[in-house]
């Protein structure tokens, strides 16, 4: 290991404002009390107390749990609304502390320096553009570290052990496999983190099950805790899925209702919108246009930024009026050792605000999309519409089953579409055909 525990422990200390950043920490001051709370009981009996860990909630609706080398555990509030009992939260938190005591994050870390890896977060861009389009610092891409299926084996077996050591029942770690698994199977694109390189479902399924059997004997556990009401109340109005505050698409327009403006998206194009940045995609990759805030005080020093940043040789500049902001439209190019990038840069200021939006694609291609660019970023305008700024996202809503049946007939009781039976489903770990009784709290979503 190239790492040290003090590098260990200093790593993960620097690239923790990065995820911070990143993703933002979801504001449940009571989810948060619960998870410090078991976290801290889950370290003092792990193989490294000694460390000082800490438990965040990250604002993603992406079902991931990940950790960083010297004690850092984040959740996404996609996973937290995923987990139906505490049993199922312990299991995974278990699993991520026995990547920190194990070492797996500093080995692949380790790994990647030695082979001289870039790190980086997902994009909607192509490798062309990748200096544009990486977000990520080291940090920022440990949550895309990749461990081998031996790893994943041992830090299910130290989930097992520690959740069972605090008093939980392990099984309920193995039956949340199988949401895990769903998720997978529903997702258009590889799932980053605790879904990635896991070993078969069913293989792992069935060896946490036997597992948790094994530790419930050996420390001799008769009636072990799920918790599943507690759970399910503490997690009620939960935000779910995307959370419009940060931006949303409707009918092909990017509407920002907390900064107020809005812009079209060009058809077909791809987009991955972050608290850092938007990202946009031509269909087949071969351009890009980003929209940044600038930490500039003014239009002529943002400009000069975005030119020193990537490096680009100018080609002509303009004052201009977008929608009644005044901005600096400006031409430049970024070379290559094999071609010649060229960008279109509108940097826009507006409502106490600097915004940089910017476009690349190759020389070759530059009169092709130039008239998207300045369509999409001469079509920037501030959003006044009522309707649009005051969206409110989707929560969980727990609710009472009213009479015995299945999963689905207490959901069309509470009137959910036919379209979201599925996606339910999922949620509550169940089968639509799964008998529920009455008086038990299922989940539903409002909004």
């Amino acid at each position: 290991m190239l790492l040290s525990k003090q590098q260990e422990v200093a790593m993960g200390e620097q690239a923790d404002p990065g995820i911070v950043n990143q993703f933002g920490l979801y504001d449940d001051q009571q989810l948060q009390n619960f998870i410090d709370r078991k976290g801290e009981a889950m370290a003092k009996i792990s193989h490294r107390p000694n460390l000082d860990y800490e438990f965040k909630i990250v604002d993603s609706p992406v079902v991931n749990a990940f950790a960083l080398p010297g004690g850092y555990v984040y959740f996404s509030r996609g996973i937290m609304a995923h987990f139906n009992n505490e049993a199922e939260f312990a299991g995974v938190l278990g699993h991520e502390i026995g990547h920190i005591t194990a070492r797996h994050s500093a080995q692949q870390y380790s790994k990647s320096m030695a082979a001289q890896l870039g790190l980086a977060v997902g994009s909607v861009a192509s490798e062309t553009f990748r200096e544009f389009s990486d977000l990520a610092q080291t940090g920022v891409g440990l949550l895309f570290l990749k461990y081998g299926r031996d790893d994943e084996r041992q830090s299910d077996k130290l989930g097992v052990q520690y959740s069972t050591e605090i008093g939980y029942d392990a099984h309920e770690m193995a039956d949340f496999f199988n949401t895990l698994d769903r998720k997978r199977e529903e997702a258009e694109q590889e799932i980053p983190g605790f879904l990635s390189t896991h070993p078969h479902p069913q293989d792992r399924y069935q060896t946490v099950k036997q597992l948790a059997t094994q530790w419930q004997q050996k420390l001799n556990v008769e009636d072990p805790e799920v918790n599943r009401n507690s759970y399910l109340r503490m997690i009620d109005g939960l935000v779910y899925g995307e959370d419009p505050k940060q931006g949303y698409v409707e009918n092909k327009v990017f509407y920002h209702p907390v900064m107020k403006f809005q812009y079209p998206i060009p058809e077909g194009w791809n987009l991955q919108n972050t608290p850092q940045q938007v990202q946009m995609a031509s269909e087949n990759g071969d351009a890009l246009m980003i929209l940044t805030l600038s930490g500039e005080s003014s239009l002529d020093a943002a400009a000069k930024a975005v030119l020193s940043n990537y490096n680009l040789e100018p080609v002509k500049s303009d004052r201009i009026n977008v929608n009644g902001f005044p901005a600096i439209a400006m031409v430049a190019d970024q070379q290559q050792q094999n071609q010649t990038l060229r960008t279109l840069t509108y940097v826009i200021e507006g409502d106490g605000r600097i915004y940089t939006f910017i476009a690349v694609t190759t020389i070759n291609n530059f009169n092709t999309y130039q008239p998207i660019f300045q369509r999409t970023m001469g079509d920037f305008e501030r959003l006044t519409d009522p309707a649009k700024i005051n969206v409110e996202p989707k929560r969980i809503d727990i609710k009472t089953v009213a009479r015995s049946g299945t999963l689905e007939s207490a959901l069309r009781y509470y009137g959910t579409d036919e379209d979201d039976l599925h996606e339910l489903s999922v949620l509550n770990g169940m089968s639509l055909t799964d008998r529920v009784e009455k008086g038990m709290l299922i989940k539903t979503i409002d909004g």
